[in-house]
């Protein structure tokens, strides 16, 4: 059976919750590989809307396995405060599971994160300031403490105090800010332990059984592929792999057992942060957009940045996961347009470039180069099947499609979990 990776094609926000709230039924185990609670998912069901931060969206699906991986970064009290908000929905959460070797933010990362930003000034980054950035630095470093961690004391304690050494030589001298206590930090993280315990699991292990035994995986990435700390828009991106090669090394699972990957793509594009956006639109239309789309992150509550379709992000994003599908979500914002512009490729120094450009500067520089695509004012929301979309509607899905580089299996006409188009199984 098949491992399924699911991620973002553009710069996150493009209804992966929903893509993958829809495939839950049909999965046994749906796994969040990188990222913390930097990223959220918007999943309504019914008359229900949920806001997941950390979890995988999988957990609102009774018959699936939610696993949150060794690639994710964990906030503990964000973790508890989101099971309880679900535990009080009647949700049941008790099936899931937690790396052992998944890192903890712990309270200095959150500061740090914080201080270093406003530092930056306008240089700044535009972090969620939630610890994310620092707590995969001290990954790297080598200094980071796990979930396995919470278990011995004696190994949190030393490896606190190797973090916190040079930490604190930097808030009180660059800073002015007064040092972080070792033994404060010791003492809460220490009790975490006791709550997280029936939830921690040697997911690997688990994971690798899981597909020998013909069971269905389904990983779940958060942000999007632009914001790839190799191969997004570079430094404004997150600290981790959200590309589908961060499903591997995010899960401990190995590439050959990878049989599709599935990019999610909203039918304009949306970021939210700081950095390029060749397509962003600062008039009526962008505020159209934002409005009608109910552009605002859900973590951050911060508006989005809004702008057209943009077809070269796209095809990078097909060759830098290997995307068998795209899940086009959102079509039903775009009603009521006349025209709709795509941006085909970009003018740069006087030239038309067709592919996404290695250079951080050029990208800066991209100018979009658009084709317009008539639009459509009939109601989609109620559409079943591709032939019930008007006919304007179903060109531009085409178009798109064409563009991308890979079949448009999915399409969002709503934000409810029955209103999409099926077009290819993705099972």
């Amino acid at each position: 059976m098949p491992a399924l990776v699911l991620l973002g094609a553009q710069w996150g926000d493009e209804g992966k919750g929903k893509a993958t709230d829809l495939l839950g039924g049909s999965v046994d185990y749906v796994v969040r590989y990188q990222g913390g609670n930097n990223a959220g998912h918007t999943v309504v069901v019914g008359d229900q809307k949920y806001a997941l931060h950390l979890l995988p969206s999988g957990i609102l699906t009774p018959e699936c396995t939610p696993v949150i991986g060794n690639g994710v970064v964990v906030d503990p009290s964000v973790l508890f405060s989101e099971l309880d908000g679900l535990n009080e929905r009647g949700v049941d959460t008790s099936k899931l599971l937690l790396s052992g070797n998944a890192h903890i933010i712990t309270p200095y990362n959150v500061t740090v994160d914080k201080v270093t930003e406003r530092f930056l000034g306008k240089r700044k980054i535009g972090t969620t300031g939630r610890g994310i950035g620092p707590t995969y630095a001290d990954k790297i470093n080598r200094v980071g403490i796990r979930v396995q961690d919470l278990y011995d004391e004696s190994i949190l304690t030393q490896k606190v105090e190797a973090s916190l050494d040079i930490k604190n030589q930097m808030l009180t001298k660059l800073y002015n800010r007064r040092a972080i206590a070792i033994e404060q930090v010791v003492e809460e993280l220490l009790s975490y332990a006791d709550r997280l315990k029936p939830y921690v699991a040697d997911t690997v292990l688990i994971l690798n059984k899981a597909l020998e035994d013909d069971k269905v995986v389904l990983f779940e990435g958060g942000q999007g592929t632009l914001l790839d700390i190799d191969h997004g828009t570079y430094p404004f991106v997150t600290s981790s792999n959200p590309t589908a090669g961060g499903a591997c090394t995010g899960a401990g699972v190995g590439p050959t057992k990878i049989s599709r990957v599935i990019g999610i793509l909203k039918a304009y594009t949306t970021r939210v942060g700081s950095g390029p956006f060749p397509t962003e639109l600062f008039d009526a239309d962008g505020e159209a957009l934002r409005r009608i789309g109910g552009e605002r992150g859900v973590t951050t509550g911060r508006d989005r940045r809004c702008g057209w379709f943009d077809a070269v992000i796209a095809r990078y994003a097909t060759r830098v996961n290997g995307l068998t599908d795209f899940f086009l979500t959102k079509l039903d914002v775009l009603t009521g347009w006349e025209e709709i512009p795509v941006c085909v490729a970009y003018e740069i120094d006087g030239k038309r470039v067709e592919e996404l450009p290695y250079s951080q500067s050029d990208f800066h520089h991209a100018k979009p180069i658009y084709e317009t695509l008539p639009g459509w004012s009939e109601d989609i929301t109620k559409a079943k099947t591709f032939a019930d979309l008007p006919k304007n509607a179903q060109a531009y899905v085409k178009a798109l499609e064409e563009m991308s580089g890979a079949p448009i299996s999915a399409i969002g006409v709503g934000p409810g979990r029955t209103e999409t188009i099926e077009i290819n199984s993705f099972i």
